[in-house]
């Protein structure tokens, strides 16, 4: 019986081994993709304890401690952080198969030196553990970035947003990390929901531009991408319910955008919501093209089904699911209408529907550009799919119907400072997988050229995609 997480967790044959320990193992970390507050950087936060870097809006969590009985105020509510912690460590060892008790574990090995077992017994031993090694200096944000070897993040930020944390963690000389803001444009996408008059006032009140019609819509937005692009910024990020595609004159952008600004955005038809979000994507696309600027697509959330929990604690609490949306024809549009005119952006592709891995490697196959390693990517298994099985399929998918060794690898995702440890869980399963084909005969067993795959997939092809610097 194998030992629980010890060095070779998740290696199964030698070959894996090796490609993981003398090759995935030592590669820094790009996470292109997060929800940490640049804030928290610049200011080189200090948190007071365990709970507050783990649980203060971890939704994964949440779930799991809400299917395990506990009440909400212990979740999310005014209990005591001991109290909440408390209540996480009871109900972990219910989850076993979840990533989330690898994860768990992976922290507590690698941030606080603790190989033992989080439970009710031992709570009260790595509560006080993890609560004393925040204390020290080394254990603030930046202590635990530069501990984690990440060289570069993107933040996801909204259009209106003034970017001044940005600024002043580039002028802070002894700031290791390369902090870059990433352009986040939903608000100003979903006319049909609530909120997007006063985001559209707010955004003429930052661009300077009274918003009226697509045309000053188009130049307000503009003028904040140059604000971005002169932040560092070199990717944006589309969270959609769903892709969609149908075009639209003009004229009949302007009256689905006049009903929008007048209020009635809740009312607009499905079709006349997909027109306008359609013609936002493809104007979004165009100047991503022309600025050489990475375009992310995640599709397939279905947002806040439980509307009484959503009405009481707000979005992004734990009540959203995968939805089932039909999605290759839009995509493959929307591309298509960019391909036309030779202005589409290097895409990302992310599904919440795992059912889709297939679809999206033969529509971005569809898209690829000779001279360039995958223009079109198949993002790394994303949320409800980074799990063992879900990052298995995507990787198995992607080997089977494109070309794996150009994958741009691992992301976080994530708003916790101590998520990094899920580029180890993927590359693990990375090199588990190829090991694993290794001892099967299907692959020769030639370590130098899978040791380089293993490590561009762990870093150099996302820093040779986005154009970051080493």
């Amino acid at each position: 019986m194998q030992k629980f997480m010890d060095e070779n967790f998740l290696l199964t044959t030698e070959f894996a081994k090796k490609l993981y320990h003398e090759h995935a193992a030592k590669m820094p970390i790009v996470d292109y993709h997060c929800h940490i507050n640049p804030q928290e950087i610049y200011e080189n936060r200090q948190f007071e304890n365990i709970t507050q870097v783990w649980l203060g809006g971890d939704h994964y969590k949440w779930r799991c401690m809400r299917a395990c009985g506990v009440d909400e105020n212990t979740i999310t509510g005014d209990a005591s952080d001991k109290e909440k912690f408390f209540a996480w460590a009871a109900s972990l060892p219910r989850a076993i198969g979840n990533p989330l008790y690898h994860w768990t574990h992976l922290e507590l090995k690698r941030y606080f030196g603790y190989d033992g077992v989080l439970c009710e017994e031992t709570a009260e031993e790595v509560w006080n553990l993890c609560n004393e090694k925040l204390a020290q200096a080394d254990m603030r944000v930046r202590g635990i970035i530069e501990h984690s070897g990440v060289t570069t993040i993107c933040t996801t930020d909204d259009p209106i947003d003034s970017l001044i944390w940005h600024e002043k963690i580039k002028a802070d000389e002894t700031c290791k990390v390369t902090v870059l803001p990433a352009w986040r444009p939903d608000k100003a996408v979903n006319i049909n929901k609530a909120g997007f008059v006063e985001y559209v006032t707010k955004l003429s009140e930052v661009s300077g531009v009274e918003i009226t019609d697509m045309a000053t819509m188009k130049e307000a937005m503009v003028k904040r991408l140059d604000h971005f692009e002169a932040h560092g910024c070199c990717a944006s990020d589309h969270g959609l319910d769903a892709v969609v595609y149908m075009p639209a004159t003009e004229e009949e952008l302007n009256a689905i955008l006049k009903a929008g600004l007048a209020g009635k955005g809740q009312e607009l038809s499905a079709d006349d919501v997909m027109r306008y979000q359609s013609a936002m994507l493809v104007f979004f696309g165009r100047e991503y093209a022309r600025r050489g600027w990475i375009m992310q697509l995640h599709y397939g959330a279905l947002r806040n089904a439980n509307t009484r929990m959503f009405g009481k604690l707000g979005p992004d609490t734990g009540y959203d699911c995968i939805n089932t949306p039909d999605t290759a024809q839009a995509l493959a549009k929307l591309l298509d209408a960019l391909e036309q005119t030779d202005e589409l952006p290097k895409t990302i592709l992310y599904s919440l529907n795992p059912i889709d891995n297939a679809m999206l490697t033969t529509v971005m196959g569809c898209f690829q550009h000779a001279g360039t390693r995958n223009h079109i990517q198949h993002g790394s298994a994303w949320w409800f799919n980074d799990t063992k099985r879900g990052m298995r399929e995507q990787l198995e998918n992607l080997a089977a119907s494109s070309v794996l060794g150009n994958f741009v690898g691992m992301l976080t995702d994530s708003r916790s400072f101590l998520s990094y440890t899920r580029h180890e869980y993927f590359r693990r399963i990375l090199c588990g997988l190829i090991g694993e084909w290794v001892e099967n005969g299907e692959y020769p067993a030639d370590e130098k050229f899978l040791g380089q795959m293993v490590e561009d997939i762990s870093y150099n092809n996302a820093v040779n995609f986005f154009g970051f610097e080493k």
